[in-house]
């Protein structure tokens, strides 16, 4: 057998999605039919003997004798709700389409909270705090950069994706805790990628830049990048091949496109045309993309991805050139860390209160002026959202604005705002 058709044979034994039914068993999770049909032998021997399973055991909890107060199916309420299933998927559902995680039954709970939070470093909810929080309170020029690495590397996944279309892991035998992108293909995870270019990123522009231990940046990339990777195959969202291309795919993407980053920034703050070259170029990428096949929440997701990254190099070209940007000179580098004190922390709790309320109102008031506004120029009905949002017409300009204006207030509205009333 020559070596292509054992790397051949290894990426289709890494694809089964009995391996990843598999890791979800090793980690407490099963499906309820898995969970009855492992009890059916005890409840029948029990039967035999003319006892009667316990609630518990019937992984049902009990109803109580005043017409249903006692705990539903999935809710802790003692040792019956504890062994019960649960719809451990319904934090995950799809707003667009309405599906919901599948009933499974956890056994083991700190790891269903940890591969949580794993795959929320790969959700909208953390991207929308965690770059704002390094532009705002610890170093723009870092959070300027880690977004152009973040939609560099976003981008080509979710185009990648879209081009090669391998289907999301079979169920069953898998267990499919989460659905929200389950309308996306699956090869490669852009969870894993995100999980492995950020803390990497990371390291990157801030070792030299501060002071501290290389061993700590050495010590987060691993902790991090499989913590995501590793939820993904938990949540039963992909395969051990879709987790194993992203990551080597980010650091394909990286090796080429870091050491022009610093030339990117640059270009958008300086060049006085940036901001149209940006916004034109954003553009021809996003409705690239929007062809590339049939709706998904990928290519929302692509043009969420495309119109922040606009709205942050725009902003920044704005705060340069209003000389609100005030970079340390290089002879200052490394950056030793500042005391803490609590007017220090005060005003970083004041600034991310303050912005997050800002970012949050940019976002609702341009979500209801964009979708109405698309659906009445290209004359589509707006009578169900998520139905219109399923027109290219509609769901790329909607996207596209708002997160592109979420984006300008994050690197300039917001920290002039800051500027204004003395917490910057």
């Amino acid at each position: 057998m020559s070596l292509r058709q054992r790397l051949a044979q290894l990426a289709g034994r890494l694809q089964e999605p009995q391996r990843v039914a598999r890791f979800q068993r090793l980690c407490g999770v099963e499906a309820p039919r898995e969970a009855e049909a492992a009890e059916a032998p005890l409840a029948g021997d029990l039967r035999r003997r003319g006892l009667r399973p316990p609630p518990g055991e019937r992984g049902q909890c009990p109803a109580k004798a005043d017409g249903g107060a006692g705990a539903p199916n999935g809710v802790r309420n003692g040792l019956a709700a504890e062994r019960g299933p649960r719809r451990a998927g319904a934090l995950r559902r799809n707003s667009l389409t309405g599906e919901e995680g599948e009933l499974a039954r956890v056994s083991n709970w700190p790891l269903y909270y940890l591969f949580c939070l794993g795959t929320e470093l790969g959700n909208e909810l953390f991207y929308i705090v965690f770059f704002p929080f390094w532009i705002w309170n610890l170093d723009p020029l870092v959070g300027r950069r880690l977004v152009i690495i973040w939609v560099l590397v976003m981008y080509l996944g979710q185009c990648t994706k879209d081009i090669v279309r391998w289907p999301r892991p079979a169920s069953p035998p898998v267990v499919k805790l989460e659905v929200f992108y389950n309308s996306e293909y699956s090869m490669p995870s852009t969870h894993a990628m995100s999980g492995t270019a950020i803390p990497i990123a990371m390291v990157l522009l801030t070792y030299g830049r501060w002071q501290y231990p290389l061993l700590y940046g050495l010590i987060l990339i691993p902790c991090w990048c499989s913590l995501v990777c590793l939820s993904r195959i938990y949540m039963g969202m992909h395969s051990i091949l879709d987790i194993i291309a992203g990551f080597l795919y980010t650091i394909l993407i990286l090796a080429v496109f870091y050491p022009l980053v610093d030339m990117i920034d640059h270009f958008n703050q300086t060049h006085r045309y940036a901001p149209l070259i940006i916004i034109g170029l954003h553009l021809a990428l996003g409705i690239f993309s929007f062809t590339l096949d049939t709706w998904s929440t990928s290519r929302g997701d692509t043009a969420e991805i495309l119109g922040s990254g606009a709205g942050v190099a725009c902003g920044s070209h704005v705060t340069y050139n209003m000389g609100l940007l005030l970079e340390p000179s290089l002879d200052t580098l490394p950056l030793a860390r500042p005391p803490l004190t609590v007017t220090l922390v005060g005003k970083a709790i004041l600034r991310v209160f303050i912005g997050m309320v800002f970012v949050l109102i940019v976002r609702d008031i341009m979500k209801k002026i964009t979708i109405p506004l698309a659906c009445r120029i290209f004359k589509i009905p707006c009578d169900d959202i998520r139905k219109a949002r399923q027109h290219m017409e509609v769901e790329l300009p909607y996207r596209y604005i708002t997160y592109g204006m979420v984006g300008f207030s994050i690197t300039f509205l917001i920290p002039y705002i800051f500027s204004f009333i003395g917490i910057s």
